[in-house]
């Protein structure tokens, strides 16, 4: 495992390297803002660096997404199940951060359409169908290639759809193209992790720029999107799966969330959830969820259930939509957030795939919008720990409603186990013993 250790720390590294940059990219902004505003096309070039892996990203999350439902759809009520939930309490996610992004406005009164978002207009000037009609027909590549190369999200979508769904129709005859593409998405992810490392870099010019060109006033919504994220994700956790822990199981979250203590500070060690995936497991045994069902329910949640993830990228868009003067109608927003509910699955687990998935969501809607993914970098990494955590908790919460609602959880362990009475044996489980898993899971949340 010294391998997996050493990728760790090189993370743990860039995650430094960023906040250094930020706090550079501060600095210059106050000290020299004209100078700050023009190191403009430093973030540009990283963003534009991301917006390169937005199509092979999607195309193969989705492919390989399709694939996964397949084999977890095999294992039975379980995996149906698990699969429903996902679907409902992702899109709950979304909704909360939807709602909370427009009480919030984290973004208004930056006003930086003019400073910094002119290549935004240009995209804008070339884009965007008219009609209803225009709109659709956009949806369909000229070719089955062209979908990949023409940086059409959308036609990306449906090719990744249409592809995912011959593959699974074609059963075992499709296995080896189904393995081709999850070697495809071993490159892509790859590539998007050597870029990830021109982050600081990109940081350092983002948000040097947004300070340059707002002063004190990017500061302050830098922060507000910050807060409004982190209490996001409190709401979503404590009410939301707290209520339906409570209804459903008759099972205190908090008693649950201080059973899995340890493993929290294992990811905010590591802004990954997961870190802790093989302890996870062992500790929904542990309480009393049967085998079958916390190792089925545990590694789709991790592809499948990526809460954290949904509200960032709802909260996210509204910023930069805010910050850039060109704020969604509520009829975008929807259409924003179902288009997310499909691009995230699996997309947000690998470090920089959220970005990409950011960056196509707006440029399927609101193509002007794109370049303002830079105005997200810089903090990008200081919500990546609420996104893990967040990501961590509802698939805990999920893997206890599924054991109880298929008669798979034993009740009186559980209480037992919360009540501190049944206390885990630490020996048992190492926090980096390999686990043999149904579906793939994604690298980092």
């Amino acid at each position: 495992m010294s391998t997996v250790r050493a990728a760790r720390e090189r993370t743990h590294y860039l995650y430094l390297a960023v906040i250094a940059a930020v706090l550079l990219g501060i600095v210059v902004g106050l000290a020299a803002p004209h100078f700050a505003v023009s190191l403009k096309p430093v973030g540009t070039g990283f963003v534009n660096l991301i917006k390169m892996m937005i199509s092979p990203v999607i195309f193969t999350t989705i492919v390989l997404g399709i694939g996964s439902v397949s084999k977890a759809a095999k294992v039975g009520k379980v995996g149906g199940l698990a699969l429903g939930y996902f679907l409902v309490m992702s899109t709950v996610a979304l909704a909360v951060g939807l709602v909370v992004g427009n009480l919030v406005n984290p973004g208004h009164g930056l006003h930086l359409t003019a400073e910094l978002a002119k290549a935004g207009h240009a995209q804008a000037a070339t884009g965007g169908a008219e009609g209803t009609s225009d709109f659709v027909l956009g949806m369909i590549p000229t070719t089955l290639v062209s979908a990949l190369t023409g940086g059409q999200v959308l036609q990306t979508l449906l090719v990744a759809l249409l592809v995912g769904f011959a593959l699974q129709s074609l059963g075992a005859a499709g296995a080896p193209v189904l393995r081709g593409v999850e070697h495809l998405q071993k490159l892509v992810f790859r590539v998007l992790s050597m870029i990830m490392w021109a982050a600081p870099v990109g940081a350092f010019g983002a948000i040097a720029a947004v300070v340059g060109a707002s002063g004190w006033a990017a500061l302050k919504s830098l922060a507000m999107i910050m807060l409004g994220f982190y209490a996001s994700c409190v709401i979503f956790v404590v009410l939301v799966l707290g209520l339906m822990l409570r209804l459903f199981a008759g099972v205190n979250v908090f008693a649950l969330l201080r059973y899995l203590g340890r493993e929290f500070l294992l990811i905010l060690s590591t802004s990954s959830s997961e870190s802790a995936l093989p302890r996870l497991i062992a500790k929904m045994e542990h309480l009393g969820v049967s085998r079958p069902v916390a190792g089925v329910t545990v590694p789709t949640g991790y592809s499948f259930n990526l809460d954290g993830t949904a509200i960032y990228l709802t909260m996210a868009s509204l910023f930069i939509a805010q910050a850039m003067d060109r704020p969604m109608a509520i009829g975008q927003q929807i259409s924003l957030l179902l288009f997310m509910v499909i691009a995230s699955k699996g997309a947000a687990g690998v470090t920089g795939a959220g970005l990409a998935t950011l960056a196509g969501g707006l440029q399927s809607h609101q193509p002007a919008l794109v370049d303002g993914v830079g105005l997200i970098v810089g903090i990008d990494r200081f919500m990546s720990e609420a996104r893990a955590l967040t990501n961590f908790a509802g698939n805990a919460v999920a893997t206890v409603l599924v054991g109880h609602w298929t008669g798979e959880l034993d009740h009186d362990r559980l209480r037992l186990v919360l009540a501190r009475r049944l206390p885990f044996d630490e020996s048992a489980a190492a926090a980096d013993s390999p686990v043999e898993v149904p579906v793939q899971a994604p690298a980092t949340a």
